[in-house]
């Protein structure tokens, strides 16, 4: 199987570089963060009209709660007014939001912020966009594994049928397409607990570019740079015809 010169149907993005943006401005590390937040919302309607199927953006990890305290606060308190505040502008773009993530730590003012945005959204028939906050790779896969364990143990499926499509359907991104591009800003080389299982065989692209200035010109770059590439998933590239 190979594919040519076809555009991305779900894109996942490690908005990377708020704080190095910040520093250089010699700003705090939340005056970055605050100017990703408009980068996000940028890509977000760019992507909703280019008619991508989904946009997973890398908010908060699970391993962001280690950070200084005020830092996390603001954080969560920019989740919190951009999901109140841009809440028309996904029923406006036709956009179905979806965290993806653990609730447990989350503040309740943030829950009941995805959770309204959420509902708000459920009928839209656009791209979804799923908001990764709170979010660990390793812990999702551990998550569908107790899933997939206590239905062995309630005799609703047997550990033989068991296989990668029932794990997948108990991920927290069950339902939707695997990236099929990862987008990594900031020039860093690793993935960071970020959708593991999922972007198996998606294509990465790293760019230099800081967080809050990705924009339309550098989405377009890396959706022109997919399009370039040929994919075999593991097979034999064939010529053109």
């Amino acid at each position: 199987m190979t594919s040519a010169n076809t555009s991305p149907k779900h894109i996942a993005i490690i908005m990377d570089g708020n704080g190095r943006w910040a520093q250089a401005r010699g700003l705090a590390r939340t005056a970055g963060h605050a100017a990703g937040a408009v980068a996000a919302r940028r890509t977000v309607v760019t992507c909703a009209k280019l008619e991508l199927q989904a946009l997973t953006l890398y908010s908060f990890s699970s391993e962001n709660w280690s950070r200084p305290e005020p830092e996390v606060d603001a954080l969560m308190a920019i989740a919190y007014e951009r999901l109140y505040s841009e809440r028309q502008t996904m029923i406006d773009n036709g956009i179905r939001l979806r965290h993806i993530g653990r609730r447990e730590g989350l503040p309740q003012q943030v829950l009941d912020q995805l959770d309204a945005c959420s509902e708000a959204t459920q009928s839209c028939k656009g791209m979804t966009l799923c908001l990764a906050i709170n979010y660990g790779s390793r812990g999702e896969i551990a998550d569908a594994a107790k899933t997939l364990a206590q239905r062995v143990q309630t005799g609703e499926i047997t550990p033989e049928s068991i296989n990668e499509e029932s794990l997948a359907s108990c991920l927290y991104t069950a339902g939707l397409p695997d990236p099929d591009l990862l987008i990594r800003t900031a020039g860093e080389m690793r993935l960071s607990n970020y959708l593991l299982w999922q972007v198996s065989y998606a294509e990465i692209l790293v760019t230099p570019t800081l967080w809050p200035d990705f924009d339309e010109n550098t989405l377009s770059d890396a959706v022109a740079e997919f399009a370039r590439r040929r994919r075999t998933f593991g097979g034999v590239m064939t010529s053109s015809p």
